[in-house]
């Protein structure tokens, strides 16, 4: 959408009240809970119910659902003081229907926005708070009253408008509008610009520009469908006109994209749930989360190199490498605002939130300015409004999906389930960490399969995670694991999104990319486990010299692990190769 037509504008509009209100909480910051978690729900429903509808049912349809959900929504928000005296209890008929209403359209969005498996786990959830007291055993509940389920999940700051529709409201949908801003300019074309100047000369260099280049998209958009879909628009095609197989190119792709939600300084929406779910400071996490995802994608890049000599790829040919000059100019356009979002929270100590909303304005002023820094309001606008409707449209997409798991954490904190899921996974572990570690691994990839990855992983660390606690685990070591293998399925069979993208976008049987991606990825699967035996890995912050022992130990086992699963020959060779791969990585000195 270069030029926005008319019919656009509409939505251009309300991308920027979306963009205007977030912002604003940022800097009026007064505002309760049950007034700006309702406006966020208000603010998302159009993009969902009504942007996307193809037939008239869904239009009718979305429309009502629109007008009763931000209707429902700004009840909420207009009357907060006087519904948080209620403490949760609904009183009344309308207020029953209101609840029954939010839900009904909570579910509703989600599924419109990412189809059946999260709605139908929120459904099972609330299924088991309704019904809950007829499960036989420990895994049954009391029971709750109607009166006070509904109203615990619609009326209080639990359910829809819980803590992590308020990590939506106000810190990623921030991150979110920055990513949109910088899209909308010429970072995208400065990724690719600087992949290629670093890597495109090399062995395999088409693939290792596609590792760079979604490794450093990646971090902003926290997407890895979104990522393939990007990028691989480019680097796809870029390979395959070199002779790479397409099988490996649509995998390279997928695991270099999927890479981008682990990748510092944003790693999309996870990095912020997890502030507001541990209380760990934001730089804290970022110095934890850095050195396993360079560990990622150092593992992807031996594993290129590995492919590269098995079938002789080329570099990347000299009349399609930009100059020095161009690359380092439109470089500017994303080094200048992650520059000033690092600079406002390490420099000058702002909250993410503030630091973001710094970069924001460095990256809308650059939105001026193109790949020959010529200064024009006309392209201004036409990207200022593609920003305002990709803003619109993604931070909706996020608060649906978080929205709706807010439901299934609600139900898991009003009736005890979680804990009660924790008991039995220590118990099925024996009290031991590792068996326990291997049986939450096992849950975040069947749960990843169905569910968005920040949604795998709020809900698994939300019963696992005290499993998890109770054998040891530091708070911030265990949400790492659990978010890393939340990620598992973007790669893993039977449902591996990013690999369906990968294939279907250059017409390869999805099997054989997933095969190789699951090679490329080896690292997915093996460096969370790695972080729990080598915990100096997480601690840069505050032994910077084990870390970087530890980092080096990983990164030579990784390396001989993944060169020897991809192109060591003969067998004789490999068995070694794999077995001191593992010893380097598991094995603590």
């Amino acid at each position: 959408m270069d030029d926005p037509p008319a019919k656009h504008w509409p939505w251009v509009a309300l991308g920027l009240v979306s963009i205007a209100f977030h912002i604003g909480l940022i800097f009026y910051g007064l505002a309760p809970a049950l007034a700006a978690r309702p406006i966020h729900m208000a603010l998302l429903l159009p993009w969902m119910l009504i942007l996307p509808a193809k037939t008239p049912w869904q239009r009718w349809s979305g429309w009502a659902l629109s007008l009763l959900g931000i209707t429902g929504c700004l009840y909420i928000a207009l009357n907060a003081s006087d519904i948080a005296d209620q403490y949760g209890f609904i009183d009344g008929p309308f207020q029953m229907g209101l609840a029954v209403l939010l839900i009904a359209v909570a579910l509703e969005t989600a599924r419109r926005a990412i189809g059946w498996p999260l709605p139908l786990v929120a459904l099972a959830t609330l299924a088991y708070g309704l019904f809950g007291q007829y499960v036989p055993g420990e895994f049954g509940h009391p029971g709750l009253p109607l009166e006070s389920f509904l109203g615990t999940m619609t009326l209080a700051e639990g359910g829809l408008w819980g803590q992590l529709t308020g990590v939506s409201v106000n810190v990623v949908a921030i991150f979110v509008i920055l990513g949109a801003v910088l899209n909308a300019g010429e970072a995208g074309k400065g990724f690719m610009n600087v992949a290629t100047v670093v890597a495109g000369r090399l062995k395999g260099g088409a693939a290792k520009v596609a590792t760079l280049s979604s490794a450093l998209f990646g971090s902003i958009s926290g997407s890895a469908s979104a990522n393939v879909a990007s990028t691989g628009a480019i680097t796809i095609p870029a390979m395959t006109k070199l002779g790479y197989p397409k099988s490996l190119a649509g995998a390279v792709e997928a695991v270099a994209s999927s890479g981008g939600q682990i990748m510092p300084p944003l790693m999309g929406a996870g990095a912020f749930v997890m502030v507001e779910l541990t209380g760990t400071p934001y730089t804290q996490i970022m110095a934890a989360a850095l050195p396993p995802a360079i560990l990622y994608f150092l593992t992807v890049w031996v594993g290129v190199d590995a492919f590269a000599t098995r079938y002789d790829l080329r570099p990347v040919e000299s009349t399609d490498q930009p100059g020095r000059r161009e690359a380092l100019i439109t470089s500017m356009f994303f080094a200048v605002p992650f520059l000033a979002l690092l600079a406002a929270i390490f420099g000058a100590g702002f909250t993410p939130q503030y630091a973001a909303s710094v970069a924001i304005l460095t990256a809308t002023i650059l939105l001026f300015f193109d790949v020959r820094l010529r200064f024009s309001f006309r392209h201004f606008g036409n990207r200022f409004a593609i920003a305002a409707v990709t803003a619109g449209r993604q931070v909706a997409m996020i608060g649906s999906i978080i929205i709706c798991a807010s439901i299934v954490i609600g139900v898991l904190s009003l009736t005890g389930l979680g804990v009660k899921v924790t008991s039995t996974i220590l118990s099925v572990a024996n009290d031991s960490l590792w068996p326990a570690l291997l049986l939450t691994a096992l849950a975040c990839l069947i749960l990843g399969m169905e569910v968005p990855t920040t949604a795998a992983y709020v809900i698994c660390i939300s019963v696992a995670g005290p499993a998890l606690a109770a054998l040891g685990l530091k708070p911030l070591v265990a949400h790492l694991f659990v978010f890393w293998f939340a990620l598992l399925s973007t790669i893993t069979p039977p449902v591996c999104g990013a690999v369906f993208i990968a294939a279907g976008m250059i017409g390869e049987n999805w099997l054989k990319v997933a095969g190789k991606a699951m090679l490329l990825g080896i690292g997915l699967y093996v460096i969370p486990l790695g972080m729990i035996a080598n915990p100096s890995l997480l601690a840069l912050g505050v032994s910077p010299f084990a870390a970087l022992l530890a980092f080096v130990k990983v990164g030579v086992g990784l390396s001989m692990l993944s060169y020897g699963i991809i192109a060591a020959r003969p067998l004789m060779l490999r068995v070694p190769l794999v077995l001191a791969g593992v010893l380097f990585v598991f094995v603590s000195v």
